[in-house]
């Protein structure tokens, strides 16, 4: 069966110039219509389920897919992004998965067959066909915070590997010597990464990071609390344990609590994802802060970008480290 990819080889154009021309896009030189046109007739191709979903004239709405708007991340971000797009003329129409693979598919694809001229996603997992499919057929798409592997999509996002070696340098500094961490699942871009950063942190400073101090969680609530009563039930318990997300940050504080320890007195708590309430916390907690506004609002300037006919690049912020007292920092330290 004739693929769009075929048309695109064919005519000697990326796949995004054959969408564009198969939904006679302004920004088209007659010259690339004609060759691309000449190719869909020759090679009898007729656009998938997908291609068709894509619009025929600008309705000035972009869909928004995000991993879990219980997640004051995820909120904040899906704030920013409506922000951004209305700055701009557009409208959002926004879909929580809820970390699940299948919800996010049903959520791709009704925007889709909206017809909404582009789409932003921060995916459940690697592996969704939906979404592999909507981006073959050329659909303007952005990643943001994470990103499926292997696609030719533009991703925004923010690079944490350094702030958690300075997290690590930091607890290593205050004596702490037996570190855990509560990583998100492995087939996400940020679950991944984040559990690497660690442990290339702590080999850096001559640590070990022992399979037993290493919790799988899946970013909610309840994994952190599981993984955490895991870790306390050891023999030897970690000194510290840093959650790579703040929903699972939450479910550790929990369990702590549930068993009447103290942080940091008995154990010292760090997360990625700072968030305004962890300001709040009793001790406030040090955590790794992304620049979520700034994501949402380049992620957005990049969509409309595609939409509007112009190039995209990824664009990677910096995430950083924001030292608070639940690691056993002195009384100065909470901003």
């Amino acid at each position: 069966m004739t693929s769009i990819k075929d048309v695109a080889s064919r005519a000697g154009v990326s796949v995004a110039t054959v969408s564009r021309v198969l939904n006679d896009h302004p920004a088209v030189r007659p010259g690339t219509r004609t060759r691309v046109l000449s190719a869909v007739t020759a090679l009898g191709y007729r656009p998938n389920a997908v291609a068709r979903s894509l619009r025929t004239h600008q309705t000035h709405t972009l869909g928004l897919v995000i991993s879990d708007v219980l997640n004051p991340f995820f909120t904040e971000l899906a704030r920013a992004v409506e922000d951004a797009a209305r700055e701009r003329g557009y409208s959002v129409v926004i879909g929580n998965a809820d970390e699940r693979a299948e919800l996010q598919e049903h959520h791709v694809r009704t925007l889709l067959e909206r017809r909404i001229d582009g789409l932003l996603v921060s995916p459940t997992d690697g592996g969704n066909a939906v979404i592999r499919d909507a981006a073959a057929a050329g659909t303007p798409m952005v990643f943001v915070d994470r990103w499926i592997r292997g696609l030719d999509v533009p991703v925004v996002h923010a690079d944490g590997r350094a702030a958690v070696h300075d997290l690590v340098a930091h607890l290593h500094e205050l004596g702490h010597r037996r570190l855990a961490i509560i990583g998100g699942p492995s087939e996400t871009t940020t679950g991944d990464e984040r559990v690497a950063a660690f442990r290339a942190a702590l080999k850096a400073h001559g640590m070990p990071l022992p399979p037993e101090y290493t919790g799988q969680g899946d970013f909610q609530t309840e994994s952190g609390r599981r993984a955490t009563a895991a870790f306390l039930d050891l023999p030897e318990p970690p000194d510290v344990v840093f959650a790579a997300d703040n929903l699972m940050a939450l479910g550790a504080m929990d369990e702590l609590r549930h068993r009447g320890m103290r942080v940091p007195h008995d154990i010292a708590l760090a997360a990625f994802d700072d968030i305004p309430w962890f300001l709040h916390t009793d001790p406030p907690i040090t955590a790794i802060a992304q620049p979520t506004g700034e994501l949402g609002h380049r992620a957005v300037e990049a969509l409309i970008d595609i939409v509007e006919g112009r190039i995209a690049e990824s664009v990677t912020l910096t995430a950083r480290l924001v030292t608070r007292r639940s690691c056993g920092e002195s009384e100065g330290n909470g901003r």
